[in-house]
C-alpha cells in the first residue's frame, strides 16, 4: 500500500535548501505545495511546474502574525484547505555565550521559536476544518544535547517543548505534531565552517554528513498516513552523532585500544 499525503501542505523557508527538497518532493507525491519564503521562491514553483507538479508561492516573514495570518487566508481561498505544515525556516549563530549579543539572541529566538508558534497558531483553524492533519516542526539535535550556542540552543530546545505542548492541544482536532532533529546536513547553513563541519563529522558513526533529500524521506513518512499514531515524538536523524558521537570519536583518537 502506498503512503498517502494532505492535499495540500505549507512549508517555511522554502524557497531553497532542505525546504525545497521537501517541497518538490511533495509536489512529486501529488500535493499542492505552498511555498512560504522572505526570498521569492518562484523558481523552486517553476521548477515544479515544469515537471507536471502543483505549488504556489507566499512572501512570508515567520517573525510576523499578520504575514502569517495573510498567507493562511490565501490558502484558505485559493485552495479551501490545509492538511500538513512544515516549520522548515530557521537561522543559526555560531557565537559562544558572551559572544551572543542582544540583538543576535532576539533575531535566532523570534525565527526559531516565535515563528513556528505564530504558524502553529494561525493554520491549526483551517487545519481543523479540513479535518485535521499533520504538523512536522524542525528542530535539531541542538534541541536535545547541550550545545554551544545559547541562542540556537535555546530556540531548538524550545521548539522541542512547542511540539509537544501543541501536540496535546491540537490532538482532539485530529492534528498530530512532531519534530524533527536532524544532525549536520550539507545545506548553506553551514557555508563558512569548514572547521566545525570536519570535527563534527568525524565524531559521526556514520562518517559524512546527511543529504536534504535524507531529511525530506523523514518530513515525508510524518506528514503521510504511515505515521498516524505518532504525535509528540522527537525523531533524532543525525547519523548516530547523539547516540555515539562521544565514544566514536574516543575511539578512533584513540587508535581503537580499548
Amino acid at each position: 500500500m502506498s503512503e498517502r499525503y494532505p492535499g495540500v501542505v505549507l512549508i517555511t523557508g522554502a524557497a531553497a535548501g532542505m525546504g525545497a527538497s521537501h517541497a518538490k518532493a511533495l509536489a512529486a507525491e501529488g500535493a499542492h505545495v505552498c511555498l512560504a519564503d522572505v526570498a521569492d521562491a518562484t523558481p523552486v514553483v517553476e521548477e515544479i511546474a515544469a515537471k507536471c507538479g502543483s505549488a504556489s508561492a507566499h512572501t512570508l516573514d515567520v517573525t510576523d502574525p499578520a504575514a502569517w495570518a495573510r498567507v493562511v487566508a490565501e490558502i484558505r481561498e485559493t485552495r479551501g484547505e490545509l492538511g500538513g505544515l512544515v516549520n522548515n525556516a530557521g537561522i543559526s549563530r555560531r557565537l559562544e555565550f558572551l559572544d551572543t549579543t542582544d540583538e543576535i539572541w532576539e533575531k535566532v529566538l523570534r525565527i526559531n521559536l516565535f515563528g513556528p508558534f505564530y504558524g502553529m497558531k494561525a493554520v491549526a483553524e483551517l487545519m481543523r476544518d479540513s479535518g485535521g492533519g499533520s504538523i512536522v516542526n524542525i528542530s535539531s539535535i541542538s534541541g536535545q544535547i547541550g550545545y554551544f550556542s545559547p541562542a540556537y540552543s535555546s530556540s531548538k530546545w524550545g521548539l522541542t517543548g512547542l511540539s509537544k505542548s501543541a501536540a496535546g492541544n491540537f490532538a482532539k482536532w485530529g492534528i498530530r505534531v512532531n519534530s524533527v532533529h536532524p544532525g549536520m546536513v550539507g545545506t548553506a547553513l553551514l557555508e563558512g565552517s569548514d572547521g566545525f563541519v570536519e570535527s563534527a563529522v568525524a565524531s559521526t558513526p556514520a562518517g559524512r554528513m546527511a543529504t536534504p533529500e535524507e531529511i525530506t524521506n523523514v518530513v515525508l513518512f510524518l506528514l503521510s498516513d504511515r505515521s498516524t499514531y505518532m504525535n509528540g515524538s522527537e525523531v533524532t536523524v543525525d547519523g548516530g552523532l547523539v547516540s555515539n558521537g562521544l565514544y566514536h570519536r574516543i575511539i578512533a583518537e584513540s587508535g581503537g585500544q580499548l
